[in-house]
């Protein structure tokens, strides 16, 4: 996809009632430090309109990223930061879960995995339970860039074999540095939102 235009469009806090954008939304779910605002800027080709912060936990909201004033990129809250408090753990859980069962207009969830190490437990939980709303996770390998191209096969064996990915799905891999997996993230989005419309 040519991204003419890129907004930030809605925030969602807490206790803010989820929109009904009436188009297509898909989600990036991962742990806080996974890389999920860099991904966003690189699919929009903008270097900060999703901030990155190098204090992980920062993204307490859902954001809505209004993509060519026809599709929304939505960035959900990372998980797993362990300075956060229990009690904010679960609101940020919570509000996860209130979007991803509840949002008419959602296409795709894709989980984003940090390549060079084993998925972790909440990894997993995640995994399962974007399956078990009814969508198939597709995951994405980031910080390609920080393992050699010789470690590439394994490390992906090792996410795949760890969230056990069926062998028929597909897995990229993104380097945020390079770009690298940028085009075929977007053939995926744009594969799985025309083919949700013509069904």
């Amino acid at each position: 996809m040519i991204v003419k235009k890129a907004t930030l469009d809605i925030v969602c806090g807490i206790t803010s009632k989820l929109p009904d954008t009436g188009q297509p939304e898909v989600a990036f779910a991962g742990k806080s430090n996974v890389g999920k605002s860099s991904l966003i800027n690189a699919l929009m080709n903008r270097k900060s309109l999703a901030r990155t912060s190098a204090q992980p936990g920062k993204t307490q909201t859902i954001n809505f990223y209004h993509i060519n004033d026809e599709m929304y990129l939505v960035d959900l809250p990372g998980y797993g930061y362990a300075k956060a408090s229990i009690e904010i753990k679960e609101k940020w859980g919570k509000m996860i879960e209130r979007y991803l069962f509840s949002s008419k207009n959602l296409k795709a969830v894709f989980l984003l995995i940090d390549i060079r190490h084993e998925p972790s437990e909440n990894d997993k939980l995640m995994y399962s339970w974007i399956a078990s709303q009814g969508f198939e996770p597709v995951v994405i390998a980031t910080k390609l860039d920080k393992i050699k191209r010789s470690q590439l096969q394994k490390q992906i064996s090792l996410v795949r074999k760890s969230l056990g990915i069926p062998a028929e799905s597909k897995l990229y891999a993104f380097s945020a540095q390079t770009k690298q997996g940028r085009d075929e993230i977007w053939e995926e989005i744009e594969r799985l939102i025309n083919v949700d419309s013509q069904n």
